[in-house]
């Protein structure tokens, strides 16, 4: 699996100093996308509305605001 690229900026251009907070957004190779977050499945799960659901082997993951609004720009279209 080979990530292309990552959209928006690097963690430390954000104002995270290590490893230890550190949400990100990746392009994989295939065009799907990998993110980076805090996993907050067993939170989220069971307020989600009732057309969508999670799958056991599929997570929920939380990344900030800020993470997302820099990652905008390098968001293909349609």
């Amino acid at each position: 699996m080979k990530i292309e690229r990552r959209l928006g900026v690097p963690p430390t251009a954000r104002g995270s100093y290590s490893a230890q907070n550190c949400p990100d957004i990746f392009e994989l190779g295939d065009g799907r996308f990998a993110v980076i977050g805090t996993d907050m499945t067993v939170d989220i799960k069971p307020h989600l509305p009732p057309d969508a659901g999670c799958a056991d082997y599929e997570r929920i993951v939380v990344i900030t605001r800020e993470t997302l609004l820099y990652a905008k720009n390098d968001i293909p279209d349609v």
